[in-house]
């Protein structure tokens, strides 16, 4: 058996010999990577800075201060909790500072692009909670605000509105969707996992004035340590802590939010703006590239895109979404399998592939890169090996 080092080795390796498309990861910068591997791990801090449950947490509180001070100032945001282990936990702690079990909540249907953290009947938040849930026009692929509104009406008794997604390509109108809720007496949350690094950089609508909490994973668009945020209004804040820790978390991972520190420090320079402009290009770029290659084959959901993601129905290639996620992961170009609204197929194969632009971003790409990738995947498709293309393509970026 390999050893851990030797795992390590060739987990680098990979990744950075190879085309990384998947949607929901990135590449850190060495900053936020060392951040990580700090002291800070050996420290055990329940509580929250000034009121821990142990001592000589001094500089921790002065690590995390910082850390939610930074989220404030980014996302203009009342109050901050750095806290969640990931974007789920973060969603659950979200349910436990605005709802009470058994209440009903209306929310985006996983099989739409929603999240299973917003209701799936296998996750503790359909356990614990009645989902209702609207999902996109069959004609258009956006939201069905028709059936949104119409739902908010039939059930009299919705407490909360859940929307976000992470896998819908479109921009999300948080504040209608936000009027139409408080309008039927619900609260209001948005889930910004996949797009918190487009609303840091002002190229999304916020959410955050018109929302009682926002939550988010650290990992994605933002381009930080695996983990999850809440941002909430100055009323939430101390249901959202309670809702934290307590009420889902027990100690938190101090070098993570050392790390979340790093990370927001970077996005709140104007090169991240930049960076994320480009990733919505690059973005934009696939989603014209596979449509121009072959629209046959390749059908782009919604026609486009306007975040850092491409949905493609793969029916039109006779194989489907685990096929493809195989073949193209043998030639070291890295997509997933994802549900397209109204499915046919079962969710462990697909009649569709998520791509995103983030990591290959990071790494410099450009909109002339994103049609060459896609022309790598049409052959490996056809059935080409691309995997020295790929290698190639990959070297190349990195010497730029």
């Amino acid at each position: 058996m390999a050893t851990i080092e030797e795992l390590i080795s060739r987990e680098r390796e990979r990744q950075t010999h190879s085309i990384n498309l998947i949607a929901s990861e990135n590449f850190v910068s060495d900053y936020v990577k060392n951040t990580m591997g700090t002291v800070f791990t050996n420290k055990y801090a329940e509580g929250y800075p000034g009121k821990r449950w142990y001592g000589g947490c001094e500089f921790t509180d002065q690590i995390e201060q910082h850390a939610i001070d930074l989220a404030k100032n980014l996302f203009k945001a009342e109050h901050a909790n750095v806290q969640p282990h990931s974007g789920t936990q973060a969603n659950l702690a979200s349910y436990l500072a605005l709802i009470k079990p058994g209440d009903k909540v209306l929310a985006f249907k996983l099989e739409h692009g929603g999240h299973l953290s917003h209701g799936a009947p296998f996750n503790a938040s359909g356990k614990y909670y009645k989902f209702v849930h609207y999902g996109v026009s069959k004609d258009t692929g956006l939201i069905d605000m028709d059936e949104y509104t119409r739902l908010l009406k039939e059930h009299g008794d919705i407490k909360l509105v859940v929307t976000g997604a992470s896998s819908y390509p479109r921009a999300i109108d948080f504040k209608k969707m936000a009027a139409l809720a408080r309008e039927h007496g619900a609260k209001f949350m948005a889930d910004v996992a996949h797009i918190s690094g487009l609303v840091a950089a002002g190229e999304h609508q916020s959410p955050v004035p018109v929302a009682d909490t926002v939550t988010m994973s650290t990992h994605k668009t933002i381009r930080g340590p695996r983990g999850g945020m809440i941002l909430s209004t100055a009323a939430m804040a101390s249901k959202v802590d309670r809702g934290v820790f307590p009420g889902s978390q027990g100690g938190p991972l101090v070098h993570i939010i050392a790390a979340k520190a790093a990370m927001l420090e970077e996005a709140s320079r104007p090169e991240f703006k930049t960076y994320i402009q480009q990733v919505i290009k690059n973005a934009q770029a696939m989603a014209k590239a596979f449509t121009e290659i072959n629209s046959k084959r390749y059908r782009v959901l919604t026609g486009g895109t306007d975040n850092h993601m491409v949905m493609v129905d793969i029916t039109g290639t006779g194989k489907n979404g685990l096929e493809i996620e195989r073949m193209l992961g043998e030639q070291s170009i890295y997509v997933n399998k994802n549900f397209i609204p109204y499915d046919p197929l079962p969710v462990t194969e697909t009649s569709g592939i998520r791509v995103g632009s983030p990591l290959v971003t990071t790494l410099g790409a450009k909109e002339p890169d994103m049609a060459r990738i896609v022309q790598l995947i049409d052959k490996a498709i056809s059935g080409e090996n691309v995997s020295n293309d790929a290698h190639k393509f990959m070297i190349e970026l990195a010497s730029r």
